[in-house]
């Protein structure tokens, strides 16, 4: 992580920059880091970039849901005074982007999508991933990537410590529960406000075609593709990630 880990009671957060801000969600399996390249480069283009840890593994089981994390992110906003923001998410993260938004259409600026869920995700296979067996985790990891080079081992390591911890393994399986039952296609045609998504050609967790579906269903949207790329375009491309943000940002003077 390029920045430091602020901790301050209940939110731990990385943020940068002065500005619109821009609050970045992870994903279910994301960490802060992931979002490295957005961070530095954003920040020195007249935005504050705002990345908050989700509290996926503290929130109690009942209260493990994409409602509870919504509620989170306004509060967060609340914390930190921010009446308004761009919401940047992936995977889980855009999920949560889109609820909230629904609930609370005046605080969002705008909303960025990249390999979201909340019409259709492929987990992580069939079943939740092997506890204990490590090449499982390890070639599970590497199909989220169009190159498997990006499954570092580090990024495989946490994994693996996420998947060999029961407390983890029944929140994630309840999450994703909670991500199907949210299905947000009926909710999507009435969020009247800037979507640009931008998604990856070769994304096997959401398919190509739900790239499609979000661009149909949103009444603003604007889509992008990004080539011989996966499920974490922000990641495989950052460069390409960056510039078609900020000149799609430009376009619609965000």
């Amino acid at each position: 992580m390029s920045s430091k880990l602020i901790e301050d009671g209940k939110y731990n957060y990385v943020e940068a920059g002065e500005g619109q801000p821009i609050i970045v969600l992870h994903g279910l399996m994301g960490t802060l880091s992931n979002f490295d390249g957005v961070l530095n480069y954003f920040s020195e283009k007249g935005y504050k970039v705002i990345i908050p840890e989700l509290p996926i593994y503290k929130l109690p089981l009942l209260k493990t849901n994409v409602k509870n994390l919504s509620k989170f992110l306004g509060d967060f906003m609340a914390y930190k005074k921010i009446d308004k923001a761009i919401l940047l998410g992936n995977s889980l993260g855009g999920h949560i982007a889109l609820y909230f938004t629904k609930l609370n259409l005046k605080k969002v600026s705008a909303i960025v999508l990249a390999g979201s869920s909340g019409l259709y995700e492929k987990s992580l296979g069939d079943t939740y991933p092997k506890r204990g067996n490590y090449e499982y985790i390890k070639a599970k990891t590497q199909e989220v990537f169009y190159d498997p080079e990006i499954a570092t081992k580090e990024v495989v390591d946490e994994i693996f410590a996420s998947v060999n911890d029961r407390i983890r393994v029944i929140k994630t399986l309840t999450i994703a529960k909670s991500a199907i039952r949210h299905n947000m296609a009926k909710d999507l045609p009435s969020m009247h406000i800037p979507a640009c998504i931008i998604w990856g050609k070769n994304d096997s967790v959401t398919p190509p075609e739900v790239a499609v579906d979000f661009q149909k269903l949103l009444p603003d949207a604007d889509l992008y593709w990004i080539d011989k790329c996966g499920h974490a375009p922000m990641m495989e491309h950052p460069e390409e990630f960056n510039k078609i943000l900020e000149n799609w940002l430009t376009e619609r003077n965000l």
